[in-house]
């Protein structure tokens, strides 16, 4: 990987690869603005797993442009102590610290900032609506001298590279796009007068920091909205900051409307956003970062070589392996653990007010789920080998422990072999990947196409064992239940069976809508029936965004408020809403309203008086998040 490798200079800043990590909110940030060791040390972490450059967070230059409580802040001079310690805890680890300048715009909330958000134009955000109110011109001239301001304790605190975030619908986005920009004055009208809020920020941080420092610009290329931006007037957009001063471009995409283009789920395609970046690239005369899944260093390699970008931002992948850039420039590419774009990340910061990630447990608990070596090691026998198991087994050999893993089938990887059938969902192939890889570097004995019995318990007399046997798929009490017509999940992702036909999917959550569009794009025609209102209840919401639009791109009929009263001998009897009864012809059903947990061997190892603990779905159907993070947790308690 010569190319990504390489070196490479923005002015005075020497860049000792290629690989960026770009601003992500770490939701590490108290609510007060100042910033605990858990951030300080997520930053660390990532500086020293071999990027070139980290771009701390965005941080607020002014207390009505916070979009989250728990956003960092560089208004006051008392943030700079904190932010100080992120920019040289990044140094000290050999990467260039950078920190991005926002202001939220529209894009908050009165809740948030305890007033109306202010705006360009009295237009609302589209995803969290409610009333804004526009800036005059004396304010977005005050707001000018904030983000200088910004800048110079950008300075103070150590930061050798500034970004200037005017991209994903925030306020500088707001004043380019005359999708939010509907002014008349100076402010507002054509390029000129759309650019000027811009242009007088990138002048002001300009004089704040002298000729040769550097600083970078964040633009959505594309905002995939009407009257949004696109590539062509992003590129007149960006000729004219560049003779501001611009020294560098991160080209990104998407809006407050359309945050799928913002972190891109793993239905969009890897890299989506390097044309992107190309086509600007042709037409500029400074460097020119790429972002949007980039999650493999060989991926990062082919677009750095073929001259798409200058440098790319590896974020999400970073999140998921911190060491990423050392494993890669190390040739130990097996050992990475990969991004799945499962957006999680996302997720949890919506849902929980913290950042999660799915194959990375130990994201934002770096300190707390450190690995210390058991003092007392002991035998331990793990039963099945899915996400949970696998983890558990390599944690808790990596702590020094014997380990056995138990799986019944000839294969490791449970249900994340099943998972992985659609072509949209590789990605599981990865952490499944990760998972044997460290198996086989901390000495995990597996014991494949063998079930546990209390014979086997006997034979191999453990110390501790290890319940992680999943669940099966639930089935309701109906009459024609055990019709040839109703096949289950597994046979259909494993293509057994296969009939070109009318196939019924009972059950629109999750799985059961990745079912239907992988048959629908098989051929099939395709329903969903689903007693809930909605379909993807509890996906994440720029997830369940894509998952849907392409159900419906491939013609798959959508059954909501429905009941599945039975199945008949050609078809599924179903009762609607308002009390209504049809029959819908059917070739296949296949049934995805659940899982019951396989938890039968608990009670029995129990009585044998063997320490026993169950994890994921054989404790309670969840997750492939909630396995890992539980066989995580207990791996390193045993």
């Amino acid at each position: 990987m010569e190319n990504l490798f390489s070196t490479f200079s923005i002015k005075d800043c020497e860049l000792k690869n290629r690989i960026v990590m770009p601003s992500l909110a770490s939701f590490l940030i108290e609510n007060n603005g100042s910033i605990p060791k858990e951030a300080i040390e997520h930053y660390r972490r990532r500086a020293a797993g071999g990027p070139a450059m980290v771009i701390m967070e965005a941080c607020a230059v002014s207390p009505e442009g916070i979009v989250s409580p728990h956003q960092a802040r560089i208004y006051d001079d008392r943030f700079v102590e904190g932010l100080s310690k992120i920019a040289h805890s990044m140094k000290a680890e050999g990467a260039v610290p950078a920190v991005q300048l926002h202001h939220g715009g529209r894009q908050t909330s009165a809740k948030v900032i305890g007033a109306l958000p202010v705006a360009p134009s009295p237009l609302p955000c589209p995803s969290i609506r409610g009333e804004v109110r526009p800036l005059s011109i004396s304010e977005i001239q005050e707001l000018v001298k904030k983000f200088g301001d910004a800048a110079d304790r950008a300075l103070e605190a150590g930061f050798e590279l500034i970004e200037i975030h005017g991209a994903h619908g925030y306020l500088i986005n707001q004043f380019l796009s005359r999708f939010s920009n509907i002014r008349q004055d100076a402010y507002g009208g054509d390029i000129q007068g759309r650019t000027r809020f811009a242009r007088e920020i990138v002048r002001e941080v300009r004089k704040r920091v002298g000729d040769a420092y550097p600083i970078s610009f964040k633009i959505s290329a594309m905002e995939f909205v009407k009257d949004g931006l696109n590539v062509e007037e992003s590129i007149a957009i960006l000729k004219i900051l560049v003779k501001e001063g611009i020294d560098v471009i991160q080209v990104s995409a998407g809006n407050d409307a359309t945050p799928e283009w913002i972190s891109q789920p793993m239905f969009m395609e890897k890299a989506c956003l390097t044309d992107f970046a190309c086509t600007i690239k042709k037409e500029m005369n400074v460097p020119i970062m790429s972002v949007g899944r980039i999650n493999d260093p060989r991926l990062a390699e082919e677009i750095i070589k073929t001259g798409k970008a200058d440098l790319v931002c590896m974020g999400r992948g970073l999140l998921a392996d911190p060491a990423m850039p050392n494993k890669a420039r190390e040739g130990r590419l097996d050992d990475i653990r990969t991004c799945i774009a499962c957006n999680t990340c996302m997720e949890s910061i919506f849902r929980k007010g913290r950042v999660e990630c799915l194959v990375n447990p130990t994201l934002g608990r770096e300190k707390e789920m450190a690995f210390e070596p058991t003092a007392t090691p002991k035998k331990v026998m793990v039963v099945g080998a899915g996400p949970g198991g696998l983890n558990v087994a390599w944690v808790a050999a990596r702590r020094g422990h014997d380990v056995h893993l138990f799986e019944k089938q000839s294969q490791l990887g449970g249900q994340l072999i099943l998972g992985s059938i659609s072509h949209y969902k590789k990605g599981l192939l990865e952490l499944l990947r990760f998972q044997t890889k460290q198996m086989e570097r901390f000495g995990v004995t597996c014991h494949l196409g063998q079930e546990v019995t209390p014979e086997v318990l006997k034979e191999h007399s453990p110390d501790v064992v290890i319940l992680a046997t999943g669940s099966t798929p639930a089935l309701p009490p109906i009459d024609g239940v055990d019709s040839p017509l109703v096949v289950s999940i597994n046979e259909v992702l494993n293509g057994h069976g296969r009939v070109r036909g009318k196939t019924i999917v009972v059950g629109g959550g999750p799985t059961g809508c990745e079912i239907a569009l992988d048959l629908a794009e098989k051929g099939d025609q395709v329903t969903i029936v689903e007693m809930l209102s909605k379909l993807g209840s509890g996906l994440e919401s720029m997830t369940r965004k894509i998952l849907l639009r392409k159900l419906n791109e491939n013609d798959v009929t959508l059954k909501t408020d429905c009941k599945v009263v039975r199945i008949e001998e050609n078809g599924v009897a179903i009762e609607e809403k308002d009390g209504g009864k049809i029959t819908l012809p059917a070739d296949r059903v296949v049934f995805s309203i659940g899982n019951r947990p396989e938890n039968g061997l608990f009670d029995h190892i129990k009585s044998m008086g063997y320490e026993v603990h169950r994890i994921g779905d054989c404790l309670e159907p969840r997750s492939a998040k909630a396995a890992i993070y539980e066989g995580a947790v207990l791996g390193r308690a045993i």
